[in-house]
């Protein structure tokens, strides 16, 4: 197999889109799961945007001059997320996929990041095995939720649009938690106009980057991320990524209508804190 890396390109994106609604369509239907991924033009859509943000780093498998996979590192924040890693089902089980974390994973030593983190579909046990024999960690096992808005409010807990003015303070949220910040990622959703905040006590102690598939919330209690939940009109994507350890906000979500969709795991390489919060982590961490 004449295997070839190479940076991802822009006109990559259709292509690659096609392969991971592919891969990771046709993984879910074998265990009897939706799809993270709807459609083709979706995921078409999503490898557009990482394909031309500077703050993803790209890589794309090719043989005979015909793309077979690709996998990104978010590389916004201090530490970085792998993923979406994508083969196309013709070319899997031959090592594709090892050899595109194996690139990723020489990118963040090059850079000298304190850490990695992904995350990882609980049904699909060869990938599982794949990153632990690659040195990564199992350190929580998270369930995706998804179902209808629940509004309402937690008492004491303002919910309001995240501005510039507010990065500082969630940061410090952040490293109080998970003892880094995702800035980075924070920065991107005030852009977008997705990222929230919490109040409580006149002060900032929690914030979301969004409710949704790709989106983190940190917060220094439960409550914080209750707030948030609770004033989001929507939950993007396959949904919201809530921590089976916590189980008193797993339980308050499944009391007020959502549903597990699927469980998957958190994996690390180099530095993890145990959280000393609340969190949701994003499918890249």
């Amino acid at each position: 197999m004449d295997l070839v890396l190479r940076p991802g390109r822009p006109e990559d994106a259709a292509e690659s889109g096609r392969i991971c609604f592919e891969a990771f369509s046709g993984i879910a239907r074998q265990h009897g799961f939706p799809s993270d991924t709807p459609a083709a033009d979706a995921a078409g859509g999503m490898m557009e945007t990482l394909l031309n943000h500077p703050g993803f780093y790209s890589v794309v498998a090719e043989i005979d001059g015909r793309i077979v996979g690709s996998n990104f590192l978010d590389e916004r924040s201090p530490v970085v997320g792998v993923g979406p890693v994508t083969v196309d089902p013709a070319a899997q089980n031959g090592g594709v996929g090892r050899r595109l974390m194996q690139d990723v994973m020489q990118r963040a030593a090059e850079r000298r990041v304190p850490g990695i983190r992904l995350l990882q579909s609980g049904y699909h046990s060869r990938s599982f095995a794949l990153y632990a024999g690659l040195g990564f960690e199992f350190r929580e096992t998270v369930a995706c939720l998804q179902g209808p808005p629940i509004g309402k409010t937690v008492p004491g807990y303002e919910v309001r649009p995240a501005t510039d003015a507010d990065v500082a303070a969630c940061n410090q949220v952040c490293r109080k938690v998970h003892g880094t910040d995702r800035g980075g990622e924070l920065t991107d959703a005030i852009k977008m106009g997705t990222a929230r905040v919490t109040e409580h006590g006149g002060r900032i102690t929690g914030y979301a980057t969004d409710l949704s598939f790709f989106a983190h919330a940190v917060g220094e209690s439960t409550e914080d991320i209750r707030a948030l939940i609770a004033a989001a009109p929507a939950f993007g994507g396959t949904g919201i990524l809530v921590p089976a350890s916590d189980s008193a906000l797993l339980q308050w979500c499944l009391g007020n209508g959502l549903k597990v969709q699927q469980l998957m795991s958190v994996m690390t390489i180099g530095l993890y804190n145990e959280p000393a919060g609340a969190y949701l982590p994003s499918v890249l961490y």
